[in-house]
């Protein structure tokens, strides 16, 4: 199988499980939803490579506003730049690596890192100081710019550590049962 085709059909396999779990996973909350998310996004990239994880980062928070997880449109963006500096963080940090230490240092930057930028983003830009204008114009709802910055604080943070974590523990069987 080619390069191309082996990228193609992985990343197609990551898409289509993290359409499913935010699918199935919905009903069940953010914190089990994100830790879903997150363990496919650091998968992808461990697996897959930067690529893959980018795709997959990119495309996630498109599909949850599709389905309805994303609360509102203008934190798409955030939400992509968010996964995108999780997976790039991943694939720098940890790369091939089968070193313990230098895995779970990757895990650990890249989920600070992730809620860091969600924070910064969502809390204190769109939150903060866009609110006024987001609001005037109708991107924003009031009950939303309330909600905000609980879902986009802590949650995040866990729920990146969640599912990095995660990752983690099957990345190494998966390699194994896929050869790589």
């Amino acid at each position: 199988m080619s390069k191309n085709v082996r990228w193609i059909t992985e990343t197609a396999v990551m898409l289509a499980l993290l359409i499913a779990l935010q699918a199935l996973t919905k009903p069940l909350g953010q914190l089990v939803t994100g830790s879903c998310v997150n363990a496919v996004l650091a998968v992808s990239v461990l697996l897959a490579g930067l690529g893959s994880g980018i795709t997959i980062a990119v495309i996630s928070p498109v599909l949850a506003f599709l389905l309805g997880i994303a609360p509102q449109l203008v934190t798409v963006p955030a939400i992509m730049v968010g996964n995108t500096v999780f997976v790039v963080l991943l694939h720098f940090i940890a790369g091939n690596s089968n070193g313990i230490g230098q895995r779970v240092a990757a895990w650990l930057v890249a989920a600070v890192a992730k809620f860091a930028t969600l924070y910064l983003l969502v809390v204190k830009i769109i939150c903060g100081l866009a609110a006024a204008p987001l609001l005037a114009n109708g991107m924003l709802k009031e009950k939303m710019l309330k909600a905000l910055p609980t879902m986009f604080a802590w949650p995040q943070l866990i729920t990146a550590l969640i599912g990095g974590g995660i990752a983690l523990l099957i990345v190494p069987i998966l390699r194994k049962a896929l050869h790589k």
